[in-house]
């Protein structure tokens, strides 16, 4: 079901074209994608701006490169700089899902698990992108960044959209989810929560989400703000499954599935029906046991290796499970009436002129159902044009959530004002990241402060004073220090454990920018640009 990534090796997508069709500015709009492999290329560092690219206190290797990040921070420091240190880093959503676009286009953009920690790399090397996420299932590609400019931002990750799978900006548009700020954050938050899942509720995309986090630790670019957002998304998801009766009675992704084929065979029934599944993975191991939940008693399974099933067959004692080897998948097929499909598969398994050659099933049953859960999709679509064969693939799931519509809306508004709340938390934590700089400059001069201080009343002293009353004066002047910071850093936090307002804080924050010449817009600004340089130059 899933489709994600890790490793920074060039992808298998043949003869990607850069697109050149302008950038829809649209707040809420859709990406579209052609049947082809997703594929990431390697950036070169030379594509890049150097004005955004190089600048930095810290020193670097070469003369070349310190000449090189010198100028480019002098022209950051001009008028141009402005959209960097006044303008506040964007959040951002760019993808698409099961609601915006059809399988046959999320396919084309699905990236599996392997190769999410390459994408994030090619995407924070991008000029105005800091951090990047990559949540790619068989519902949805999505993809969370923070971006220095908004729209500078999102027109890069657009454009590289299609220059990595050779469709047009025009194209992608169509059918592409771009939220901002607060409304990527609460879509996030509902994703997590399974609220905006084809089957309400859903427990999949909360272990999907985690499993970002955990895909995300120690790759450069998966920092301090994705991080956090993803990490507070599994809070709310928890919370949500815990306090509301959303999962109860729900359906996932899989008995959703197995559903469908009941709805389409003959008779509701799975006592008579040959039942196939190809896969003994997360997604082929639940349709197996919603399976024995609806009364299968006799299955054969397909899968690359034998012990996932031997496992199978110890979990379900009273049920017939025969394993074969990929090897026999065609032949299995052929003695099949239904047949479920849930491989990570890249390519069809079935073709049409396999399926062609398939014997007919009985005529009460009519056609050889194929039951289709994977993204990319295991059963090639022109299979559906033979008349002895019916195949449905996950966005034919909706028949089956439609029918639960009025209930799925009342424990959506349940969920929605834990939502909210968390919503409000995860703003005021993210909105105190703001001060940091200014906490980190105050600091540092105060510090300045006290340890010339410090240096001129021990050399008044003379070289007679012991370590104990040297580590004496240090300690005393340490704590003047921090008992005198203590109220400022104080009224320059948001966490939300207090009263003051976001406006009452950053008042706070420019008066002491003022009073101490701090110049914490610079700093913001070097940090950034250093960010940069040091991810590029890995």
């Amino acid at each position: 079901m899933a489709a994600a990534a890790s490793g920074v090796a060039a992808l298998p997508w043949p003869n990607a074209e850069r697109a050149t069709s302008s950038f829809s500015r649209s707040s809420h709009s859709q990406i579209r994608i052609p049947h082809r492999p997703f594929q990431i290329q390697t950036i070169r560092r030379s594509d890049f701006n150097p004005r955004c690219e190089m600048g930095a206190e810290k020193p670097v290797q070469t003369a070349t490169s310190r000449s090189l990040r010198s100028s480019a921070l002098e022209l950051l420091k001009t008028s141009s700089a402005d959209r960097y240190t006044k303008e506040r880093s964007s959040l951002a959503v760019i993808g698409l899902n099961v609601h915006t676009a059809p399988v046959e286009l999320r396919e084309k953009l699905a990236i599996p698990e392997a190769q999410w920690s390459q994408a994030i790399g090619e995407l924070c090397a991008l000029n105005h992108i800091e951090e990047a996420a990559v949540l790619s299932t068989c519902n949805r590609m999505e993809i969370y960044v923070v971006a220095l400019s908004q729209h500078r931002g999102v027109k890069e990750v657009t454009e590289w959209m299609s220059k990595v799978s050779g469709v047009p900006v025009s194209e992608l548009s169509k059918h592409r989810i771009l939220l901002y700020n607060e409304d990527a954050t609460q879509h996030l938050f509902e994703v997590a929560a399974g609220l905006d899942s084809l089957v309400l509720g859903e427990g999949q995309i909360l272990a999907q989400v985690k499993h970002v986090v955990k895909v995300g630790q120690g790759v450069p670019g998966f920092d301090r703000k994705i991080s956090g957002l993803f990490k507070h998304a599994i809070t709310v998801g928890k919370r949500v499954r815990t306090e509301t009766n959303i999962a109860s009675g729900s359906v996932s992704v899989s008995s959703a599935a197995v559903e469908l084929a009941l709805m389409k065979l003959p008779k509701p029934s799975y006592a008579t029906a040959r039942v196939l599944v190809i896969g003994a993975g997360k997604m082929g191991k639940l349709v197996i046991k919603h399976l024995v939940s609806k009364g299968c008693r006799e299955m054969v399974i397909v899968n690359r290796s034998e012990e996932r099933v031997a496992a199978l067959c110890e979990e379900f004692k009273d049920v017939e499970i025969i394993y074969k080897p990929l090897s026999d998948m065609i032949a299995s097929a052929a003695e099949a009436d239904v047949i479920f499909t849930s491989t990570a598969s890249e390519t069809p398994l079935f073709l049409k002129e396999h399926v062609q050659m398939l014997p007919s099933v009985s005529p009460e049953l009519g056609n050889r159902l194929f039951i289709d859960i994977s993204v990319p999709r295991n059963v090639e679509p022109c299979v559906s044009d033979l008349e002895t064969a019916c195949v449905y693939n996950v966005d034919d799931l909706k028949e089956v959530v439609a029918a639960h519509k009025e209930d799925r809306l009342r424990k959506a508004m349940e969920a929605q004002k834990i939502i909210t709340e968390e919503l409000s938390k995860f703003e005021a934590w993210k909105d105190s990241l703001e001060t940091v700089p200014t906490i980190k400059k105050f600091r540092a001069y105060a510090e300045r402060i006290r340890a010339c201080e410090v240096d001129k009343c021990l050399s008044k002293m003379g070289d007679d004073i012991s370590k104990k009353q040297q580590k004496a004066i240090y300690d005393l002047s340490m704590g003047i220090v921090n008992k005198l910071l203590h109220g400022p850093m104080q009224h320059l936090r948001c966490d939300g454990s207090d009263n003051r307002s976001l406006s009452e804080i950053l008042e706070n924050m420019h008066a002491l920018n003022r009073m101490f010449d701090l110049d914490t817009d610079t700093s913001v600004l070097e940090e950034k640009i250093r960010a940069k340089v040091e991810r590029i130059q890995k």
